[in-house]
């Protein structure tokens, strides 16, 4: 039996008692991961992304290990949720116009204690002040620094479009800012290398490009090093208590963590571990978060039909984008259907051996927006749920 038909084994029976649709966690493979990236991380502490994880108590499980510290929030909703819940630590790595989100923050001392903002322009901190409705808290301010790599004059550009903080001065020139206003505090600085960390570099079939990538990436990674130390150099001049800088991201977890300026790493997709991630050089996870569907027809010879299915992630739409049947290995989309909102055909000579009530396991292509469509993961060890755990969805959260 090979180690992928052990698992579909072990899933299986552990699940056995369960109709699906529904998900799973590994978390034995949980586990393996998080002590991968810390290993990465070479010491300095990991914060989890919470929206690759989308679970509160998977969250708590993996901060209650030594060498990761806070969350990584996606909404301020979330955010202010999360600090309620108890994690005393939560960095919003987006902007947000949440005024009545706002206005909560600044009149709870609990809430401004816990939850850092993120600004890169004057008018959110505008916004701010205005959505305060007479809330006196101090609001903890951090900034981000855009990290694309620009070529030829700034007419070639690579990486995702965030910030407009780009040179040690613009980030200087916006401390002063913080640091002159009232109500604010500035307390750090957050670099997401997108391409560098969120672009697999080893692509399956398509060598020359999977080289382009890497001779880029490693290009990236030299110059935002050089500038990401000018600007905190630039910023802790204005501002000399800075409590972090975070950088990095999955893919470039050791990458980020040898620069000396940076001082916290932040990451969350490698704990689940989705499809996207393993057209990696620099690491190799195991895939930890799966959902399993239904069989319900047998349209003919080589075929199954499952329920469900049409479940797409983020981001520029194309085959890296769907879900990939998993277990029982060789099993395929019909390129004429592909998988479909209410069932989905898939092919192959797996599925002969299939029976109406079997299950098929398949892995999502991003980490978190599984939990999207999931109120409910169900644990597993060796080949037994010891625990069923709600997703943000499950807990009647879909902040986004």
């Amino acid at each position: 039996m090979t180690a992928l038909a052990a698992d579909r084994a072990r899933y299986d029976r552990a699940t056995a008692h369960l109709d699906a649709p529904l998900a799973i966690v590994d978390l034995d493979a949980f586990d393996a991961n998080a002590d991968d990236l810390l290993r990465r991380a070479g010491g300095k502490p990991v914060r989890v992304a919470s929206k690759s994880v989308r679970c509160r108590a998977l969250l708590e499980r993996v901060l209650a290990r030594d060498g990761f510290r806070g969350l990584m929030s996606f909404t301020l909703a979330e955010s202010l949720w999360l600090a309620r819940s108890g994690f005393d630590d939560v960095l919003l790595a987006y902007p947000s116009a949440d005024r009545a989100g706002f206005a909560e923050l600044a009149a709870d001392p609990k809430l401004a204690a816990a939850v850092t903002v993120m600004v890169d322009d004057p008018a959110q901190l505008d916004l701010i002040d205005a959505a305060r409705a007479g809330g006196r808290e101090v609001v903890r301010v951090c900034l981000e620094l855009d990290t694309s790599l620009q070529l030829l004059g700034g007419r070639v550009r690579v990486g995702a479009r965030r910030s407009p903080l780009r040179s040690p001065a613009q980030l200087a020139e916006l401390a002063r800012s913080v640091a002159r206003r009232p109500g604010f505090r500035l307390v750090g600085i957050m670099a997401y290398e997108g391409h560098v960390a969120g672009v697999g570099d080893a692509v399956a079939g398509r060598r020359l490009r999977s080289r382009a990538i890497r001779l880029m990436q490693a290009a990236a990674r030299r110059e935002l090093a050089e500038r990401r130390a000018a600007v905190v150099r630039a910023v802790r001049a204005v501002v000399p208590g800075l409590e972090f800088v975070n950088g990095g991201g999955t893919g470039s977890v050791q990458y980020t963590a040898a620069e000396d300026a940076v001082t916290e790493i932040a990451a969350g997709s490698g704990l689940y571990v989705p499809r996207l991630f393993d057209n990696y050089t620099s690491f190799t996870g195991r895939p930890a978060a799966l959902f399993a569907l239904p069989v319900v027809r047998r349209p003919g010879v080589g075929v199954v039909t499952v329920l469900g299915g049409g479940y797409p992630a983020s981001g520029v739409a194309g085959r890296d984008r769907l879900p990939v049947p998993y277990l029982p290995e060789g099993l395929a989309y019909d390129p004429q259907e592909g998988p479909g909102e209410v069932q989905t055909p898939l092919l192959g000579a797996p599925a002969d051996d299939l029976l109406i009530g079997d299950k098929v396991w398949f892995r999502h292509a991003k980490a978190g927006e599984l939990c999207e469509r999931f109120d409910a993961l169900h644990l597993i060890e060796g080949d037994t749920v010891t625990a069923t755990v709600p997703t943000y969805r499950g807990e009647g959260h879909t902040f986004l």
